[in-house]
């Protein structure tokens, strides 16, 4: 299964898991068994009816108590968002809803509140990740991390995930690539590029493009290191360094920039079929079809 699909039945399982959960709590405080619609709408009234009736709502005969309404509320409320997430990750569309400024790299706190069952759920996961890639391993006599927060695949330039902060570094150019987190080195960066997309969703053809031509040329005015990351440096800031070290003349193809300027020096750097193919037609247009030219 490519990486894509897996990163979209996270979502679909997410909702999922809160549907059996409201299902699990379908039941009145008399153990009459409830609809969703049923479950929600008294949950609502519970919520609503607090300042009249404390802790209980009844309507029809049925009655919800509090510490059955919060979770049913809650719970349904996952399965609305993170289904609509679901569904914008399968049109790859949708990105702004999160809130992401552009210029800044920063999530708004509204975004925190509103998509909270997206949020929480998403940075859980993201330190469980992060505390899996700083074990320390030992490579022959050499301890180092297991995956480093961001490494330079070649000289000055970095693929890494979104805690690049850490490093301590300044950068002449940084490319996000990032809808779920903020930017954490947008302070240290001379040129910033925020380019939101789904986690495990690759770049566009025209995408690409534009985030190889704004390394290029940030490399050349800045005169530094440039950081391409995504949430854990796997996939999408692979994808677009494949770009990048091609459009600055470091590799032919981005075959050869993949198996030989970043599959080497970071081992944790993958491709799935849908990045491929993506690389393949923009390499075809934006490199092989200007030949000549």
């Amino acid at each position: 299964m490519g990486t894509v699909h897996g990163v979209y039945l996270k979502y679909v399982g997410l909702s999922a898991l809160s549907y059996a959960g409201l299902s699990y709590l379908s039941k009145d405080d008399k153990g009459s068994p409830l609809t969703t619609w049923q479950l929600l709408g008294y949950s609502a009234k519970t919520v609503l009816s607090l300042l009249t009736v404390p802790g209980r709502s009844s309507l029809g005969g049925s009655t919800i108590s509090l510490w059955r309404a919060v979770p049913s509320l809650i719970l349904g409320y996952s399965v609305l968002i993170n289904g609509v997430v679901a569904l914008l990750f399968k049109l790859e569309s949708g990105m702004w809803i999160i809130g992401k400024d552009r210029k800044t790299g920063e999530i708004p706190s509204w975004s925190y509140y509103l998509f909270f069952p997206f949020h929480l759920p998403t940075k859980l996961y993201t330190a469980l990740h992060l505390l899996k890639d700083k074990k320390r391993v030992e490579k022959n006599g050499v301890v180092a991390h297991k995956c480093p927060v961001a490494t330079e695949v070649q000289p000055g330039w970095w693929v890494g995930g979104c805690h690049g902060h850490e490093l301590g570094k300044d950068w002449a150019g940084v490319i996000d690539l990032t809808v779920e987190f903020p930017e954490t080195t947008i302070k240290r960066t001379r040129a910033y590029l925020s380019m939101p997309t789904w986690d495990g969703v690759p770049a566009t053809p025209e995408q690409l493009e534009e985030a190889a031509s704004f390394a290029v040329r940030a490399k050349e005015d800045g005169n530094g290191d440039i950081l391409v990351h995504c949430a854990h440096g796997r996939g999408r800031s692979t994808t677009v360094m494949c770009a990048c070290l091609v459009k600055a003349g470091l590799f032919k193809t981005w075959e050869e920039a993949f198996e030989k300027g970043i599959k080497p020096q970071r081992s944790v750097c993958k491709l799935n079929r849908r990045m491929r193919q993506n690389l393949s037609v923009w390499q075809e247009r934006f490199v092989d079809g200007k030949k000549g030219q």
